[in-house]
Protein backbone atom coordinates (compact mmCIF):
# COMPACT_ATOMS: atom_id res chain seq x y z
CA UNK A 1 0.00 0.00 0.00
CA UNK A 2 1.41 3.43 -0.98
CA UNK A 3 -1.33 5.27 -0.61
CA UNK A 4 -4.35 5.61 2.08
CA UNK A 5 -7.78 7.97 2.16
CA UNK A 6 -9.22 7.90 5.83
CA UNK A 7 -12.07 9.26 7.51
CA UNK A 8 -11.31 10.75 11.22
CA UNK A 9 -13.99 11.51 13.50
CA UNK A 10 -14.83 14.23 15.62
CA UNK A 11 -14.53 13.48 19.49
CA UNK A 12 -16.52 14.43 22.09
CA UNK A 13 -13.75 15.12 25.56
CA UNK A 14 -14.26 15.24 29.44
CA UNK A 15 -17.65 14.31 29.10
CA UNK A 16 -19.17 16.59 32.08
CA UNK A 17 -17.42 14.97 35.02
CA UNK A 18 -14.02 13.16 33.63
CA UNK A 19 -12.18 16.02 32.61
CA UNK A 20 -8.99 15.44 30.93
CA UNK A 21 -9.62 11.28 30.93
CA UNK A 22 -12.94 10.82 29.09
CA UNK A 23 -13.80 11.19 25.92
CA UNK A 24 -16.46 9.34 23.52
CA UNK A 25 -15.87 9.02 19.75
CA UNK A 26 -18.51 10.46 16.82
CA UNK A 27 -19.76 9.27 13.81
CA UNK A 28 -21.48 11.81 11.43
CA UNK A 29 -18.83 14.59 11.82
CA UNK A 30 -15.33 14.39 10.88
CA UNK A 31 -12.21 15.15 8.53
CA UNK A 32 -10.84 13.10 5.71
CA UNK A 33 -6.71 12.84 5.07
CA UNK A 34 -4.92 11.38 2.16
CA UNK A 35 -1.38 10.00 2.81
CA UNK A 36 0.90 8.86 0.56
CA UNK A 37 4.49 7.18 1.03
CA UNK A 38 7.64 9.11 -0.78
CA UNK A 39 10.78 8.52 -1.88
CA UNK A 40 12.33 11.20 -0.03
CA UNK A 41 12.50 10.30 4.10
CA UNK A 42 10.26 13.32 6.33
CA UNK A 43 6.92 14.75 6.08
CA UNK A 44 5.45 17.25 3.92
CA UNK A 45 1.67 18.45 4.17
CA UNK A 46 0.67 19.31 0.59
CA UNK A 47 -2.67 20.25 0.95
CA UNK A 48 -5.09 21.89 3.50
CA UNK A 49 -8.51 22.27 2.48
CA UNK A 50 -11.43 23.66 4.93
CA UNK A 51 -9.20 25.76 7.75
CA UNK A 52 -6.27 28.23 7.37
CA UNK A 53 -3.53 25.97 9.43
CA UNK A 54 0.14 25.91 8.91
CA UNK A 55 1.93 23.92 6.14
CA UNK A 56 5.08 24.23 8.36
CA UNK A 57 5.46 20.26 9.05
CA UNK A 58 6.64 21.49 12.88
CA UNK A 59 4.15 23.68 13.28
CA UNK A 60 1.25 21.41 11.97
CA UNK A 61 -0.38 18.80 14.25
CA UNK A 62 -0.67 16.20 11.79
CA UNK A 63 2.74 17.04 10.79
CA UNK A 64 4.12 16.56 14.36
CA UNK A 65 2.27 13.39 15.22
CA UNK A 66 3.39 11.92 11.47
CA UNK A 67 7.02 13.07 12.36
CA UNK A 68 6.80 10.44 15.82
CA UNK A 69 5.51 7.57 14.22
CA UNK A 70 8.03 7.90 11.30
CA UNK A 71 10.91 8.06 14.01
CA UNK A 72 9.76 5.53 16.27
CA UNK A 73 9.25 2.89 13.56
CA UNK A 74 13.13 3.77 11.11
CA UNK A 75 11.26 4.50 8.51
CA UNK A 76 13.17 4.25 5.06
CA UNK A 77 10.49 6.43 3.19
CA UNK A 78 8.35 9.60 4.18
CA UNK A 79 4.88 10.62 3.23
CA UNK A 80 2.93 13.45 1.89
CA UNK A 81 -0.20 14.61 3.54
CA UNK A 82 -3.61 16.28 2.51
CA UNK A 83 -5.76 17.31 4.75
CA UNK A 84 -9.53 17.63 4.51
CA UNK A 85 -11.11 19.65 7.23
CA UNK A 86 -14.86 19.46 8.28
CA UNK A 87 -14.36 19.44 11.78
CA UNK A 88 -13.52 23.74 12.25
CA UNK A 89 -10.61 24.48 14.59
CA UNK A 90 -11.62 25.71 18.05
CA UNK A 91 -14.97 24.37 17.97
CA UNK A 92 -14.69 21.54 21.19
CA UNK A 93 -14.98 18.37 18.47
CA UNK A 94 -11.27 17.19 18.52
CA UNK A 95 -10.20 19.08 15.47
CA UNK A 96 -6.80 19.11 15.89
CA UNK A 97 -6.76 15.47 17.59
CA UNK A 98 -8.83 14.44 14.35
CA UNK A 99 -5.34 15.80 12.52
CA UNK A 100 -3.66 14.02 15.24
CA UNK A 101 -5.12 10.34 15.04
CA UNK A 102 -6.32 10.21 11.72
CA UNK A 103 -2.27 10.48 10.60
CA UNK A 104 -0.60 8.33 12.73
CA UNK A 105 -3.39 5.91 11.75
CA UNK A 106 -2.82 6.02 8.36
CA UNK A 107 1.02 5.88 8.49
CA UNK A 108 0.90 2.35 10.71
CA UNK A 109 -1.64 1.32 7.88
CA UNK A 110 1.25 2.39 5.54
CA UNK A 111 4.04 0.39 7.27
CA UNK A 112 1.99 -2.73 7.87
CA UNK A 113 0.26 -2.12 11.39
CA UNK A 114 3.34 -2.18 13.60
CA UNK A 115 1.82 -0.33 16.23
CA UNK A 116 -1.24 -0.94 18.87
CA UNK A 117 -3.78 1.57 19.11
CA UNK A 118 -1.74 2.57 22.81
CA UNK A 119 1.18 3.10 20.65
CA UNK A 120 -0.77 5.14 18.21
CA UNK A 121 -2.37 7.80 21.31
CA UNK A 122 0.87 8.30 22.25
CA UNK A 123 2.40 9.11 19.08
CA UNK A 124 -0.99 11.18 18.64
CA UNK A 125 -0.71 13.05 21.88
CA UNK A 126 2.81 14.74 20.32
CA UNK A 127 0.64 16.40 17.90
CA UNK A 128 -1.78 17.52 20.26
CA UNK A 129 0.46 19.25 22.18
CA UNK A 130 1.45 21.80 19.25
CA UNK A 131 -2.32 22.64 19.49
CA UNK A 132 -3.05 22.96 23.17
CA UNK A 133 0.34 23.07 24.50
CA UNK A 134 0.31 19.91 26.95
CA UNK A 135 -0.19 16.30 25.76
CA UNK A 136 -3.56 15.18 26.54
CA UNK A 137 -5.33 12.19 25.35
CA UNK A 138 -8.96 12.27 26.12
CA UNK A 139 -9.78 13.71 22.32
CA UNK A 140 -7.10 10.98 20.98
CA UNK A 141 -7.89 8.19 22.41
CA UNK A 142 -11.38 7.67 21.21
CA UNK A 143 -10.42 8.95 18.15
CA UNK A 144 -8.69 5.95 17.70
CA UNK A 145 -10.27 3.37 19.80
CA UNK A 146 -13.72 4.17 18.99
CA UNK A 147 -16.34 4.74 21.19
CA UNK A 148 -15.98 5.64 25.49
CA UNK A 149 -12.51 5.54 26.45
CA UNK A 150 -10.95 6.13 30.02
CA UNK A 151 -7.21 7.78 30.04
CA UNK A 152 -6.24 5.81 32.96
CA UNK A 153 -3.00 7.30 33.10
CA UNK A 154 -0.71 9.68 30.87
CA UNK A 155 2.81 8.40 31.93
CA UNK A 156 2.71 5.56 31.40
CA UNK A 157 0.12 5.56 29.05
CA UNK A 158 -2.81 3.78 29.58
CA UNK A 159 -5.93 3.71 28.09
CA UNK A 160 -9.20 1.64 29.02
CA UNK A 161 -11.96 1.03 26.76
CA UNK A 162 -15.42 1.53 28.06
CA UNK A 163 -18.73 0.15 26.30
CA UNK A 164 -21.02 1.88 24.65
CA UNK A 165 -24.76 1.17 25.41
CA UNK A 166 -26.86 0.24 21.85
CA UNK A 167 -29.21 3.40 22.24
CA UNK A 168 -26.92 5.89 23.18
CA UNK A 169 -26.94 8.98 20.83
CA UNK A 170 -24.94 12.51 20.89
CA UNK A 171 -26.50 15.74 19.86
CA UNK A 172 -24.13 18.64 19.30
CA UNK A 173 -24.79 22.12 19.03
CA UNK A 174 -21.14 24.34 17.39
CA UNK A 175 -21.52 27.86 18.03
CA UNK A 176 -20.17 29.74 15.55
CA UNK A 177 -17.37 31.48 17.74
CA UNK A 178 -13.94 30.15 18.74
CA UNK A 179 -12.90 28.93 21.98
CA UNK A 180 -8.95 28.47 22.24
CA UNK A 181 -7.75 24.98 23.93
CA UNK A 182 -5.05 26.71 25.91
CA UNK A 183 -7.09 29.61 26.70
CA UNK A 184 -9.76 27.31 28.49
CA UNK A 185 -7.13 25.67 30.34
CA UNK A 186 -6.23 28.96 31.13
CA UNK A 187 -9.36 29.86 33.12
CA UNK A 188 -9.70 26.77 35.49
CA UNK A 189 -8.26 27.08 39.11
CA UNK A 190 -5.63 25.04 40.67
CA UNK A 191 -7.39 24.17 43.58
CA UNK A 192 -10.51 22.81 43.86
CA UNK A 193 -12.50 21.99 47.01
CA UNK A 194 -12.71 18.76 48.20
CA UNK A 195 -16.63 18.18 48.85
CA UNK A 196 -16.95 18.99 44.69
CA UNK A 197 -13.85 16.43 44.02
CA UNK A 198 -15.49 13.70 46.00
CA UNK A 199 -18.47 14.87 43.82
CA UNK A 200 -17.04 14.26 40.88
CA UNK A 201 -15.29 11.03 41.32
CA UNK A 202 -18.46 9.48 42.37
CA UNK A 203 -19.54 10.77 39.10
CA UNK A 204 -17.31 9.22 37.00
CA UNK A 205 -17.77 6.07 38.63
CA UNK A 206 -21.41 5.58 38.49
CA UNK A 207 -21.14 6.81 34.53
CA UNK A 208 -18.80 4.59 34.07
CA UNK A 209 -21.06 1.22 35.94
CA UNK A 210 -24.12 2.69 33.83
CA UNK A 211 -22.36 2.55 30.58
CA UNK A 212 -21.08 -1.31 31.56
CA UNK A 213 -25.10 -1.70 32.75
CA UNK A 214 -26.47 0.30 29.92
CA UNK A 215 -28.55 1.84 33.12
CA UNK A 216 -29.61 4.65 30.94
CA UNK A 217 -31.08 6.40 34.43
CA UNK A 218 -27.44 6.22 36.39
CA UNK A 219 -26.31 7.86 33.22
CA UNK A 220 -28.33 10.63 33.51
CA UNK A 221 -27.39 11.09 37.08
CA UNK A 222 -24.01 10.93 36.40
CA UNK A 223 -23.58 13.58 33.93
CA UNK A 224 -22.47 16.48 36.49
CA UNK A 225 -19.17 18.56 36.29
CA UNK A 226 -18.83 20.58 39.73
CA UNK A 227 -15.75 21.79 38.67
CA UNK A 228 -14.75 22.51 35.14
CA UNK A 229 -18.19 23.95 34.19
CA UNK A 230 -18.97 26.75 36.20
CA UNK A 231 -15.60 28.49 34.83
CA UNK A 232 -15.40 27.40 31.36
CA UNK A 233 -19.75 27.76 30.51
CA UNK A 234 -18.84 31.34 30.74
CA UNK A 235 -17.04 31.71 27.66
CA UNK A 236 -19.97 29.81 25.98
CA UNK A 237 -23.03 32.54 25.10
CA UNK A 238 -26.47 30.73 25.91
CA UNK A 239 -24.92 28.08 27.61
CA UNK A 240 -27.40 28.20 30.16
CA UNK A 241 -30.43 28.33 28.10
CA UNK A 242 -29.44 24.92 25.84
CA UNK A 243 -28.65 23.35 28.91
CA UNK A 244 -31.89 23.68 30.89
CA UNK A 245 -33.63 23.30 27.75
CA UNK A 246 -32.42 19.88 26.44
CA UNK A 247 -32.93 18.27 29.73
CA UNK A 248 -36.81 19.43 29.64
CA UNK A 249 -36.63 17.68 25.84
CA UNK A 250 -35.85 14.51 27.73
CA UNK A 251 -31.67 14.68 27.18
CA UNK A 252 -29.97 12.32 29.75
CA UNK A 253 -27.34 15.07 30.40
CA UNK A 254 -25.86 18.04 29.06
CA UNK A 255 -22.46 19.46 29.34
CA UNK A 256 -19.05 21.81 27.52
CA UNK A 257 -17.81 19.42 24.86
CA UNK A 258 -14.02 19.75 25.22
CA UNK A 259 -13.04 23.12 25.96
CA UNK A 260 -16.16 24.71 24.14
CA UNK A 261 -17.80 26.25 22.70
CA UNK A 262 -19.27 23.27 21.08
CA UNK A 263 -22.46 21.80 23.40
CA UNK A 264 -23.35 18.17 23.68
CA UNK A 265 -25.53 16.44 25.18
CA UNK A 266 -26.64 12.57 25.32
CA UNK A 267 -29.51 10.79 24.67
CA UNK A 268 -31.44 7.54 24.65
CA UNK A 269 -32.67 7.13 21.07
CA UNK A 270 -32.88 8.60 18.03
CA UNK A 271 -36.09 10.52 18.12
CA UNK A 272 -34.88 12.08 21.73
CA UNK A 273 -31.81 13.00 20.18
CA UNK A 274 -33.53 14.70 17.36
CA UNK A 275 -35.72 16.00 19.19
CA UNK A 276 -32.84 17.88 21.16
CA UNK A 277 -31.66 19.00 18.12
CA UNK A 278 -34.52 21.00 17.66
CA UNK A 279 -34.29 22.47 21.45
CA UNK A 280 -30.71 23.46 20.46
CA UNK A 281 -31.69 24.97 17.32
CA UNK A 282 -34.49 27.21 18.92
CA UNK A 283 -32.49 28.51 21.47
CA UNK A 284 -29.74 29.73 19.02
CA UNK A 285 -31.50 30.46 16.26
CA UNK A 286 -32.99 33.80 18.24
CA UNK A 287 -29.40 34.99 19.11
CA UNK A 288 -28.03 35.92 15.95
CA UNK A 289 -25.01 33.74 16.34
CA UNK A 290 -24.23 31.53 13.58
CA UNK A 291 -24.36 27.05 14.30
CA UNK A 292 -24.80 24.11 13.26
CA UNK A 293 -26.77 21.07 14.99
CA UNK A 294 -25.54 17.07 14.72
CA UNK A 295 -27.05 14.07 15.71
CA UNK A 296 -24.86 11.44 15.61
CA UNK A 297 -24.49 7.57 17.10
CA UNK A 298 -21.69 6.97 18.89
CA UNK A 299 -18.80 5.53 17.00
CA UNK A 300 -17.82 2.62 18.04
CA UNK A 301 -14.73 2.08 15.17
CA UNK A 302 -13.00 5.45 15.52
CA UNK A 303 -11.07 6.02 12.64
CA UNK A 304 -11.47 4.19 9.30
CA UNK A 305 -9.98 3.80 6.00
CA UNK A 306 -12.64 5.19 2.75
CA UNK A 307 -12.34 4.33 -0.54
Amino acid sequence: MNEIKIFSPATVANVSCGYDVLGFCLDTIGDEMVVRKTKEKGVKITKIVGATLPFETNKNVAGVAALAILEAAKAEFGVEIEIYKNIKPGSGVGSSSASASGTVFAINELLGKPFDKQQLTLFGMKGEAIASGVEHADNVAPGIFGGFTLVKSIQPLKIVELPTPSELYATIIHPQIEIKTSEARGILPYKIELSNAIKQWANVGSLISGLYTSNYELIADSLHDHIIEPYRSQLIPYFKEVHDVVLENGALGCGISGSGPSIFSLCKGNTIAHKVADAMHDVYSKTGIKFDVYVSKINTEGVKIID
